[in-house]
């Protein structure tokens, strides 16, 4: 039996996340190896850490405007070529630091249309009652990449040395062009439109409201919405704790508590890991809560969310007081799988409150979560390297205690902001 289109695209669109998250925890790995070896301090490495994330944030609303006007598939074909050719062509020198800037901020650029094409995509060919478990496995791809790069990378840097993951990764990005070339397609290709594209572009129209595709983007309502901000609060908070979490882990591990990654073996991408069982487990129950009426949308979300984001602010908080790797790799994959619970809640919130501006309103969600990147990646080389100038050394739990507790606070917060103004329902025609 031939595989509906649908559930090909999802199936792509996971691949998608995968191969982009494998890149992010690739380069982390790769430049840490390399800065360390080449002494560049903390403050240094937290710099070109974030550097990404500037070229991420300026792509995000361009990216949702481009897969609305263009569409989502080209789109991600384009941007994925873009940052493989960079990822092949790039030499990883620590001291050529403006090469590295460039680089990281044109894979940040490449890279940020990514989602708001994904949101896009899928808000057309996923049904409502789908749509939870479509986008929690799509973006589960993130993680089970991570928990892969964590597993596999720091092996090829030891045999192959740092340059491989980048080849390695340009490889990957090319693999999946060529079957999303190959196999994705868009709506007004199929035959008839009915029962698999939501938003039959064909037609022209949404088959909610018979409104045309090319209407007016609403930008102020978008912007002055409450249920909006809720869900870029939330997003924001995320991206800090996962953005701290993926490029200082492996300082953490190294320096906090004296453990080598090579010896770590497989603990080392169960954080990751539980990412990625998390997420799924939370787009089933969400649609399943759904379709049995057990809860509303909203209900539904407001649950996820706030259950994912309050225990994940508890694991964040005491991860400095374990002092062993079990200890901390228990604490990090405790809070990182309940922030991907929690992103059954706010994550999946796009398509609910508005289906036809999915990839806009994700592009204006995603920035603020690109920001965290920028601001948390960057101020935590900063805290570190103010606590070794105070402590001498990073093995003092004292020396990291703001790293994770800052994360930790603002999942309290941010919890608090969704319980108080999302929706489920739809707000935007």
């Amino acid at each position: 039996m031939k595989l509906p289109v649908r559930y090909l695209i999802v199936i792509l669109t996971f691949i998608c996340t995968l191969v982009c998250y494998i890149e992010r925890v690739g380069f982390s790995i790769a430049y840490t190896v390399a800065a360390d070896g080449a002494g560049v301090n903390q403050s240094s490495k937290g710099t070109i850490l974030s550097t990404f994330y500037y070229g991420y944030a300026c792509s995000q609303v361009p990216g949702g405007w481009a897969a609305q006007k263009i569409g989502g598939r080209r789109v991600l074909l384009l941007s994925f070529l873009l940052w493989s050719l960079t990822c092949a062509l790039l030499p990883l020198d620590p001291n050529r630091v403006l090469l590295l800037v460039i680089a990281r901020l044109l894979v940040g650029i490449a890279q940020g249309f990514i989602f708001p094409s994904i949101h896009t995509v899928l808000a057309q060919w996923v049904p409502p009652h789908e749509r939870s478990r479509s986008v929690s496995l799509t973006t589960s791809g993130m993680y089970l990449g991570a928990a892969l790069g964590m597993l596999l990378l720091p092996t090829l840097v030891k045999f192959r040395g740092p340059e491989s993951v980048f080849l390695a990764e340009a490889a990957l990005g090319a693999s999946w062009s060529l079957l999303w070339f190959k196999y994705a397609t868009d709506p007004k290709s199929t035959a008839s439109g009915v029962g698999e594209s939501v938003l039959p572009v064909n037609k022209k129209i949404d088959t909610h409201n018979k409104k045309p595709l090319s209407a007016k983007i609403p930008w102020v309502k978008i912007l002055t919405s409450f249920p909006v901000w809720a869900i870029v609060v939330n997003n924001f908070t995320f991206h800090y704790a996962l953005y701290v979490l993926m490029n200082w882990l492996p300082t953490y591990f190294e320096l906090g508590l004296q453990l080598s990654l090579q010896d770590m073996g497989s603990s080392k991408m169960m954080p990751y890991l539980n990412m990625f069982l998390f997420s799924n487990i939370g787009g089933v129950v969400a649609d399943y809560l759904i379709t049995r009426r057990i809860l509303s949308v909203t209900k539904t979300r407001k649950f996820l969310n706030t259950l994912g984001f309050l225990v994940a602010s508890l694991a964040l908080v005491v991860i400095p007081s374990f002092r062993t790797s079990g200890g901390a790799v228990f604490c990090s994959s405790v809070a990182l799988g309940f922030l991907a619970l929690g992103r059954a809640g706010f994550a999946v919130n796009h398509m609910d409150v508005a289906p036809r501006y999915a990839g806009i309103v994700m592009g204006v969600s995603n920035t603020a979560g690109t920001l965290a990147g920028i601001v948390g990646v960057d101020l935590t080389g900063k805290l570190l390297e103010a606590a070794k100038a105070a402590n001498s050394d990073l093995s003092s739990p004292e020396s990291w205690r703001a790293v994770f507790s800052i994360p930790g606070f603002l999942c309290i917060f941010s919890s608090f902001v969704f319980l108080l103004f999302s929706t489920g329902e739809r707000i935007f025609d």
